[in-house]
């Protein structure tokens, strides 16, 4: 089995751990957020949030030029707590969610890919989680 590179990102994000749930694993949300940078988008978002569940979310270049599907299988659901996820080529990720009152801090860890710099993917996710962040704190919809 190959061993990869664990990367870790964070973010203190400004509301309650149920509002911050909600929007990380509801469709309709990710859409919204779900992004690195202002020339990308996920047009499209499918959750099955449970164990032995699958999700994919497609993440496109709004120009057209680029776009692949992300995705995995769960492997832990806790609610409000963990969410962790097998990638289809073997690669882990574990979310943690800590209820901090009326904010929750979010932590990510993954399997750096072999291919690009792990410096790279930790800025990538890291612009990611910000998005969520931004997204979480400014959006007051159920």
């Amino acid at each position: 089995m190959q061993e990869f590179k664990k990367i870790t990102v964070e973010a203190i994000v400004e509301a309650p751990v149920e509002k911050v749930w909600r929007y990380w694993a509801e469709p309709d949300h990710i859409t919204k957020w779900n992004n690195a940078s202002d020339d990308w988008h996920t047009p499209f978002a499918e959750n099955d949030l449970r164990e032995g569940g699958t999700f994919v979310s497609r993440m496109e270049a709004k120009d057209g030029s680029a776009g692949f599907d992300f995705g995995g299988i769960y492997d832990e659901v806790k609610l409000h707590e963990i969410i962790a996820y097998s990638m289809s080529d073997g690669r882990k990720v574990k979310i943690t969610f800590k209820n901090l009152g009326n904010q929750t801090e979010v932590m990510e860890t993954f399997d750096a890919e072999p291919t690009h710099p792990v410096e790279y993917q930790q800025q990538g996710w890291q612009a990611i989680l910000n998005n969520f962040k931004k997204y979480a704190e400014e959006t007051n919809n159920s």
